[in-house]
């Protein structure tokens, strides 16, 4: 996650970020309509539309330039291909989630993103947690466990997003540009596989991009349902505080969760009664202790 440039909230920035995650919240609504969809051609379809959308952007504020230098350069050039790689990874199952009435478990998986990215911080940044940081990780475990047990299996559609998304924030501060950069970065390197698989499907018969007809625009639409919340996002972060964006940043699991209740109407259970509790309480200590650490 980006930090802001400055230590206080901004009106523009509050504005970019919360409609950033109210387009993520409502995203399953256009998800599901793709559902028939295999999730693989649903992803090419998300990367090759996504690239006029940011180049467009990125051509409009002037900053290509970072582009080619990060093409020249093979470390950086290494950097992007595995964050397109797990963001990639992160949109299939997402897809795919939602397509078999799992939207649940997307939202489970991004309640959890923001636990497992502080226990990411101390394995592999050395970060230390204090008691508050580990009794909520400690929950968010044990209501893994309490799913695993009721379901005889791990929730790994959830688990794939939590850690997808991890690794993707913390391989992304390796690379020396800014969001948007990176975004147009990474689905340069995803596109000539995503056209590759849709020629594959095009010859086979095997794809659902039909000139004039609904599919057709649903598809189109990838491109700006994928681009414009994450650039809003990358833009709304340079003016709010981390601890801003910690609070805003459980707005799209919400509607995630209540989207696939009462619109999808997915069996909550009593499984999920117990565990989606223990994320919040794991959640509402995460915060608490976000907030003591800055009075700090």
């Amino acid at each position: 996650m980006m930090k802001p440039t400055q230590n206080e909230d901004t009106l523009r920035g509050f504005g970019f970020a919360l409609s950033a995650y109210l387009l993520w919240g409502f995203l399953p609504l256009y998800m599901k309509m793709l559902a028939h969809m295999p999730a693989v051609e649903v992803v090419a379809h998300r990367v090759i539309w996504s690239l006029p959308v940011a180049g467009l952007v990125l051509i409009l504020l002037g900053r290509t330039s970072d582009i080619g230098r990060i093409l020249r350069d093979p470390r950086c050039l290494a950097m992007g291909m595995v964050t397109a790689a797990l963001v990639s990874v992160n949109w299939g199952v997402y897809v795919w989630a939602i397509a078999v009435d799992r939207t649940l478990d997307a939202a489970l998986g991004y309640y959890i993103n923001p636990l497992f990215s502080v226990f990411l911080g101390y394995v592999l940044l050395g970060e230390k947690l204090n008691r508050l940081q580990w009794a909520a990780v400690s929950l968010a475990l044990v209501a893994v466990l309490v799913l695993t047990f009721e379901n005889g299996s791990l929730p790994w559609p959830a688990l794939a997003l939590t850690v997808s998304w991890g690794f993707y924030a913390y391989f992304k501060r390796s690379l020396p540009i800014g969001p948007n950069q990176g975004f147009l970065l990474e689905v340069l390197i995803l596109t000539p596989f995503a056209v590759a698989y849709l020629i594959y499907l095009s010859v086979t018969g095997g794809g659902h991009f039909v000139p004039v007809t609904f599919d057709m625009w649903l598809l189109m639409g990838c491109g700006l349902v994928t681009a414009v919340p994450l650039m809003l996002y990358a833009n709304g972060a340079k003016g709010l505080r981390l601890t801003t964006i910690g609070i805003l940043q459980y707005i799209a699991p919400t509607m995630i969760m209540l989207v696939a209740v009462f619109v999808f109407e997915e069996p909550f259970g009593e499984a999920r009664a117990i565990a989606f509790p223990m994320i919040w309480a794991a959640l509402a200590l995460y915060t608490f202790a976000m907030f003591r650490g800055r009075k700090g």
